[in-house]
């Protein structure tokens, strides 16, 4: 009697240990429709930031690259006078961000050259046009990195509207299924805690993408403002030192 009321007790024990599957695709099917909307929602979200890491990425890598060609070689150009051949070389790199700062510039310089404009105004209105590239370009190299951080501060919350709607179908079936000890429980709050999981797996990569991002675009906008600079110089230079 006392073997089998053993034996009783360690199937059960072993029942309680087993537990519930915790694989995803189990549950997945375990979940109810709003956990799952829920899921969805962080999928997207999860895609639209690799999205727009990649495209950053690619820009900025470009944006790098045509730099790099693109500094020395209208620098040349400038030293010996040829504000064509600088402009041609940059539109020539027109996905680097200096080429395009410095090409509004330029444009407004030679513009001016031809009017009767004394230097002091013509200089003025090329820092203007260097001001007013430098907005726009910044401002293309931005774009979707605001999404990365509502991404990275919002996901987690979402991911706990999932796990406070998915205990909420724990406890439900709990109470229709009459059941209690620590395996009626341990399934359902696990399903809960999955979104939870994922949120935070969406937005910690997020909040790294974005302050990388930002860093590079800081560095981008002193590049800018360097090259703006010392493009005045030589605007200042080439009307005599006159304003």
């Amino acid at each position: 009697m006392l073997g089998a009321n053993l034996m009783m007790l360690m199937l059960l024990f072993q029942e309680e240990a087993v537990g519930p599957s915790f694989n995803p695709l189990d549950m997945w099917k375990s979940m109810g429709w709003s956990a799952r909307a829920v899921v969805i929602v962080l999928f997207f979200m999860s895609a639209w930031s690799i999205g727009v890491a990649i495209d950053r990425w690619i820009a900025f890598q470009a944006a790098r690259k045509q730099s790099r060609i693109f500094a020395p070689a209208v620098a040349g150009a400038l030293k010996d006078g040829r504000v064509d051949e600088a402009i041609s070389i940059a539109e020539q790199n027109k996905r680097s961000h200096l080429a395009k700062v410095v090409t509004a510039g330029l444009q407004e310089f030679q513009a001016h050259q031809v009017s009767a404009e004394i230097p002091g105004e013509m200089i003025e209105a090329s820092k203007r046009a260097l001001e007013r590239a430098s907005a726009i370009v910044h401002a293309e190299l931005k774009r979707g990195i605001s999404s990365l951080a509502t991404i990275g501060s919002t996901a987690p919350f979402v991911g706990l509207f999932g796990t406070v709607l998915g205990i909420i179908h724990a406890f439900q079936g709990i109470s229709s299924s009459k059941s209690t000890g620590l395996g009626a429980v341990a399934g359902g709050i696990a399903e809960a805690l999955v979104t939870t999981a994922i949120g935070l797996f969406v937005a910690i990569p997020a909040v790294w993408l974005y302050n990388y991002f930002t860093n590079k675009i800081e560095g981008f906008d002193v590049e800018m403002d360097n090259s703006s600079s010392e493009l005045v110089d030589y605007f200042i230079k080439s009307s005599g030192g006159k304003k």
